[in-house]
């Protein structure tokens, strides 16, 4: 028997029918990916230079805008003092004084915001140097894979995202502006919602004070007292410390808790004896006839 041949001709028609190897094809998108990762890398090397350059501005300003919010709260402090010690009058003391720290607390507000901005700056700078340091990541997997799961499962469900809480800075502003306009209902639902999604934060001790002062002001001292307690007890190194320990001592005054009300007092004057606030605690027991410092025992032989 013959062997049949093939034609050569028709060997070579038969290859030009066949599709294409994808080699060229892959490796043509390969180069234009690498030419893409290139100019973005080269762009974002130049966004950081340029960023670096902004950066350095905006620092310098908020180094500047904070020493002079640390000047202001000086003056602040120095003048409540003045007050004190030239003012006798219980009362027009504690009118003057209440203006005064609604001042220093827009102060301290304004220290905190700075503190944070420059935080952010910070963090901002260290993101771009990764991104510019770092190689892009490989993507894991196949588009859809995160979708479809592993061969044999059922494909898995889009996580829904639970509705975020606005940011603190902007939550406990809207808080304090409704608070200074006596909404004090609706300022007690924005301290507290500081204080749930954000317990760990500077600012929810400012919020445990502000809601003592809410229910200071409505008479309601058992919860003044526990609210100034969560402030001292929790956030002993609070700005806000000192205020609330004068707060708890008066709320308790006025709720006929004299011994405990002198207690704290004196307490106030010992712990932060420089503060405006031992100022007043130290004019509410001169006005009260009651030693600064307790009286030592006398010892009997």
């Amino acid at each position: 028997m013959r062997k049949s041949l093939i034609p050569l001709s028709a060997v070579a028609s038969l290859a030009l029918l066949l599709p294409a190897s994808p080699a060229h094809a892959v490796s043509k998108e390969m180069i234009q990916l690498q030419t893409q990762v290139q100019q973005l890398q080269d762009m974002l090397q130049h966004l950081q230079q340029s960023n670096d350059e902004r950066m350095g501005v905006l620092q310098h300003l908020v180094e500047q805008t904070s020493d002079s919010v640390n000047r202001m709260s000086q003056t602040l402090n120095t003048l409540e003092q003045q007050v004190q010690a030239q003012n006798g009058q219980g009362g027009k003391v504690d009118l003057l004084s209440g203006q005064i720290q609604g001042v220093n607390d827009s102060v301290d507000e304004l220290k905190t915001r700075v503190a944070k901005l420059d935080k952010s700056l910070q963090d901002m700078q260290s993101q771009l140097q990764n991104i510019n340091t770092q190689p892009a990541a490989a993507q894991q997997g196949q588009p859809g894979q995160a979708m479809m799961g592993q061969p044999g499962q059922p494909p898995q469900q889009p996580v829904q995202q639970q509705p975020q809480a606005p940011p603190v800075d902007q939550l406990y502003q809207s808080a304090l502006r409704d608070y200074t306009s006596a909404r004090y209902d609706v300022a007690s639902g924005e301290f507290g919602d500081v204080i749930k999604y954000y317990p760990q934060d500077d600012l929810a001790g400012n919020a445990y004070f502000y809601l003592g002062e809410i229910s200071y002001r409505k008479g309601d001292y058992p919860t003044a007292i526990q609210n100034y307690d969560a402030v001292l007890e929790q956030f002993a190194g609070s700005p806000k410390a000192p205020a609330a320990q004068l707060r708890k001592g008066l709320a308790e005054m006025d709720s006929n808790q004299r011994d405990a009300g002198i207690r704290d007092l004196r307490s106030l004057i010992q712990r932060y004896p420089q503060t405006p606030e031992a100022a007043q605690a130290r004019s509410r027991l001169n006005g009260m006839g009651v030693r600064i410092t307790p009286a030592k025992p006398t010892a009997y032989r």
